[in-house]
């Protein structure tokens, strides 16, 4: 016999708009309430009819997720884990990339005027924030990243500033002065590399360090060439350095390998650390240093903030700017092989 929402509500003893909010991720629901309503949902075997809901609804049970990037390993893993997130409320995820390019933003923003979908989930590079706050009304919106459209959205990001600043301060706790900052992309109107740069700055400044623009370096990606490429640039030119922070792993491995083939130690005679926490970090020779952010909690925080839009278009509740947890994920590219114990704990099999 097929269960319905109210053999649910009668067995969890709550309301049948209770276990709807529960089914469908809608509504403010109390934890303790919530583990109830799952408990007999799970013991009644109960399958929402997702398509007639939707049909009901004028919706369509289609999010969309835009991303500069899907190859990018950071952009890959955080795809990976919304899709996750998104079937446990019954949302198929629809995803398309713009490679940081400002007409392709603008497409696909535009294009959700016929209500394709029901919202986006979107980390704009390129456009500014004046466009991003013309289309933040259009459609129920989540940016993540650095651009937020003048507070008409709601937005999910790491603390950028205080992430680099505390990554930086790790470089001089170690005694290194000399610490190149790679990453700068005045190009770009997302903001995130300005944003590390001043966390880099601030700690500089704040040890009595003067920064120095020998050692900032530009890059047009942020890709393992671009990091391999500026890193070479600052051997080729001569400027001491004695430490690198890269504003993404995948500069840091780039600038790690050009390390390694022009026989320099690591870290003996150059500290290197990264930026986004992604899996390969770990398996670099030596691992990676690096910022995590909380990839998990920015899906789960930013896909909760889609379904109160979704479900309660009229709600009063302002834009939400979600800041979410990060870490230092200490490993032997700074601190070397024999210091790691004292960093993140790992079992013997880790490579961190």
């Amino acid at each position: 016999m097929t269960s319905r929402l109210k053999d649910v509500a009668a067995l969890a003893g709550v309301s049948i708009r209770t276990v709807s909010n529960v089914v469908s991720g809608s509504g403010a629901v109390a934890e303790q309430t919530r583990l109830k309503v799952q408990a007999a949902l799970d013991e009644l075997g109960y399958r929402p009819n997702v398509a007639a809901r939707n049909l009901r609804a004028g919706r369509t049970g289609l999010i969309g997720l835009v991303i500069p990037e899907l190859h990018s390993p950071y952009f890959g893993e955080l795809a990976g884990l919304i899709v996750q997130a998104a079937q446990q409320r019954s949302w198929t995820v629809v995803i398309d990339q713009t490679f940081g390019d400002a007409d392709a933003e603008r497409r696909l923003l535009e294009g959700t005027g016929g209500r394709v979908v029901d919202g986006l989930v979107i980390s704009p590079w390129a456009l500014s924030p004046e466009e991003l706050a013309a289309h933040a009304q259009r459609v129920p919106l989540v940016f993540l990243g650095e651009r937020s459209p003048g507070g008409l959205a709601d937005r999910v990001a790491v603390d950028n500033v205080l992430a680099a600043d505390e990554a930086t301060t790790h470089l001089l706790d170690l005694g290194r002065r000399r610490i190149a900052a790679v990453g700068l992309q005045p190009h770009l109107h997302n903001g995130t590399a300005r944003q590390r740069h001043e966390g880099y700055t601030a700690a500089l400044r704040r040890a009595g360090v003067a920064p120095d623009p020998a050692l900032e370096r530009t890059v047009g990606t942020l890709h393992r060439a671009d990091g391999y490429a500026a890193m070479s640039a600052l051997l080729d030119e001569g400027v001491e350095v004695d430490a690198v922070f890269a504003f993404s792993d995948e500069l840091a491995l780039g600038a790690l390998h050009c390390a390694h083939q022009r026989g320099l130690r690591v870290p003996g005679d150059l500290a290197v650390m990264g930026f986004d926490g992604i899996e390969d970090a770990r398996w670099a020779n030596p691992a990676l240093t690096t910022v995590v952010p909380d990839k998990r909690q920015i899906t789960e925080r930013a896909l909760q903030c889609l379904a109160d839009r979704i479900y309660s278009p009229a709600s009063a509740v302002p834009p939400q700017d979600v800041v979410v947890p990060h870490h230092l994920e200490i490993r032997a590219s700074t601190v070397g092989r024999a210091s790691s114990a004292s960093a993140s704990p790992a079992s013997p099999a880790s490579p961190a």
